[in-house]
């Protein structure tokens, strides 16, 4: 077990009911919550639900990032909800156009020691500062502005040891393939990774961001670095080195697992398409023609990854057939990455710049054609993501982005010859115009709903005896992109889940909705390993409820999704033995009698494959609190009957 780790200390100074030893349920309170768009919605929603009057947090912010492009009146109907519920909660509102919220929270609110809970999976981006930071779903984040605890399951402490330095054409974003490329998209399941050794000296905060941000690419319940003198100097420059405290794990600290990496002998890397941890040297795949380049969201997030492109472009012109674009991540850096000259230069190139947000790494605008290329300094290439479903994504640094615009073809950066030298201000161009706090006392505030505003689902008990036929069976490593996708054309009904319910597994299975509409009752989804991976949208669990999914049996579950299908009444199961897997197809109809009586009491649970007539295994990770949750039909329902 951990010892002296900085993890366990910030568990242990958060920690207010439970073991922490992994696999435990423990129970931690939380200073801070974040929220975007795509999931707050539903967020404000929940809190009306549970009858909330004012936010319990020291501090929770409400961003808008993701829904930016108005295309007709769905977006700007769910900003002016945002905004009325806001302030009818008592939160923080950060504008459209304000920035990501992962790098403006950390300039804004972001406090070492603290805890942070967001409903978004890349909340753990907020580790590069010495947070407790955890992406999980939007119901649990309201549960957290409600005065909740935030449970979650102990996970192992992974201590990753760095040494030596980044050559020059390497950085922050190389670390995190290298992590990767050497772990998979399930690595950091059940872990917090937590990164020290002397090789930090040389990485900044937002180096840092880079790192912690991608961690929920390898499964891992959050990343955590120290707050050092990187950190004091990064909260100097945001005005707010009073909020600075310095913390790191004991000398001696004793981790679960252990890994090294010597930066000095890391090379540029990128990810193939569709996954982010086909990783492989970019020298080995050189020479591919590129149709786009994308710089920006909350992976490359910091000023220097825009001015080391900048700098590299400068005097230069991007490739003929290459689209450009450019999206800074916050109004401040865009603020000073303009004072520096950096936006001119890239201007000068053929950039094309858009406004501050997630854009295309939601699959919000900039989808690209068919059968191109597009190199992306994003997270996530899952298929389908960029808004284009034969799309082909790949995953790099802003260095090896800005050699591909210039020649047209990934390019081994190397190849350019001397690395760019930049030099960055000193202070931020601090710019909180665009941050409105909460009332100062509470008000009773009407929300404002558009017609695109449902109500949330009835949800109700888990019946006695449950059967109904495999709707969708899906592989290993489906994504919630795939479950509930993004895209200019699904992200808008977000506040409206019957609509958006005509898009669950459509990536799948176009014809999923309209059979699970058509089948009386409730009927199964069957998925492989790390089933439910990358975001943390509830919207992949309460819309295929709304269609009648109440069980889910998988190999294994990603952390969060496994969570949600709880939270809103899926039992989520596990093949005790991965080789029945096989034993399933589409259409079998399975049945689990006397589901009910069984959950509280035994962890191993007998299904029936009635079609084929065999017993099918299986097991559950659920505490006694999940399994009443379950029992109840949901956490709302679960609280009501508490009250």
């Amino acid at each position: 077990m951990a010892t002296g780790t900085l993890a366990q200390q910030l568990i242990d100074a958060h920690v207010v009911e439970g073991r922490t030893s992994p696999g435990q349920e423990v129970a931690l309170s939380v200073e801070q919550t974040l929220t975007q768009d795509a999931t707050g919605t539903l967020v404000m929603q929940e809190l009306e639900a549970l009858g909330l009057d004012r936010a319990r947090t020291e501090t929770s912010v409400q961003y808008v990032d993701h829904n930016l492009l108005q295309a007709d009146e769905k977006n700007a109907e769910d900003h002016a909800f945002l905004r009325s519920a806001c302030r009818r909660f008592g939160l923080w509102y950060s504008g459209p156009g304000n920035g990501v919220s992962h790098p403006t929270h950390m300039q804004r609110f972001g406090v070492p020691g603290k805890a942070l809970a967001g409903s978004d999976s890349h909340t753990c981006a907020a580790g590069s500062l010495g947070m407790l930071a955890v992406g999980v779903g939007g119901l649990e984040v309201a549960l957290v502005i409600a005065g909740q605890p935030l449970r979650l399951r102990m996970p192992e402490i992974f201590g990753v040891r760095l040494t030596g330095a980044l050559p020059p054409w390497v950085s922050a974003k190389d670390v995190i393939l290298e992590m990767l490329r050497r772990h998979g998209v399930a690595g950091g399941v059940g872990r917090i990774i937590e990164y020290h050794g002397p090789g930090l000296a040389g990485l900044s905060a937002m180096d840092r961001h880079v790192i912690a941000n991608m961690g929920a690419e390898l499964g891992a319940t959050t990343t955590v670095f120290p707050a050092d003198e990187r950190v004091r100097e990064f909260l100097r420059a945001e005005a707010r080195e009073a909020d600075f405290r310095p913390l790191a794990a004991e000398d001696g600290a004793v981790y679960d697992v252990t890994d090294e990496i010597d930066l000095s002998r890391l090379e540029p890397l990128i990810a193939r398409p569709s996954a982010p941890d086909a990783v492989v040297p970019v020298r080995e795949v050189a020479g591919t023609e590129v149709g786009q380049v994308v710089i920006g969201s909350s992976a490359n997030p910091g000023l220097r990854d825009f001015a080391v492109a900048a700098a590299a472009v400068r005097g230069r012109r991007v490739a003929e057939g290459v689209s450009f674009d450019v999206n800074p991540t916050s109004r401040e850096i865009f603020e000073d990455l303009t004072r520096m000259g950096a936006t001119f230069d890239l201007i000068a190139a053929g950039a094309r710049i858009h406004q501050t947000g997630c854009l295309g790494c939601i699959g919000m605008g900039q989808a690209p054609a068919v059968g191109q290329n597009s190199l992306r300094t994003f997270p996530r290439n899952f298929p389908g993501r960029s808004g284009t479903p034969e799309d082909s994504v790949w995953l790099c640094s802003p260095e090896t982005a800005v050699a591909a615009a210039l020649t047209g073809v990934i390019t081994d950066p190397r190849e350019l010859g001397d690395a760019p030298q930049v030099v960055l201000p000193d202070a931020a161009s601090v710019n909180t115009a665009m941050l409105v706090p909460p009332p100062a006392e509470p008000v009773t505030e009407q929300l404002v709903k558009g017609p695109n505003i449902s109500a949330l689902p009835e949800l109700d008990p888990l019946p006695s005896r449950l059967s109904g036929p495999v709707l969708v069976k899906a592989g290993d490593d489906v994504s919630t992109d795939e479950i509930s996708p993004a895209g200019a054309r699904a992200l808008p009904l977000r506040s409206n889940i019957p609509a958006l319910a005509e898009f669950s597994f459509t990536r799948i299975d176009a014809d999923y909705p309209r059979r699970a509409r058509e089948q009386p009752g409730e009927h199964v989804v069957v998925g492989g390993a790390n089933y439910g991976q990358g975001s943390s949208r509830e919207h992949a669990a309460i819309a295929p409820r709304y269609l009648g999914l109440r069980l889910v049996l998988a190999k294994s579950f990603a952390r969060i999704h496994w969570q949600n299908l709880v939270n809103f009444g899926i039992v989520p199961l596990e093949f005790a033995d991965p080789g029945d897997y096989d034993r399933i197809e589409a259409g079998d109809v399975i049945e689990a009698p006397g589901l009910r009586e069984a959950l509280p009491h035994e962890h191993d649970i007998t299904l029936r494959n009635t079609t084929r007539g065999v017993d099918i295994r299986a097991r559950h990770r659920l505490s006694p609190r999940q399994v009443d949750v379950l029992l109840a039909g949901g956490v709302i329902p679960y609280l009501a009957t508490r009250s």
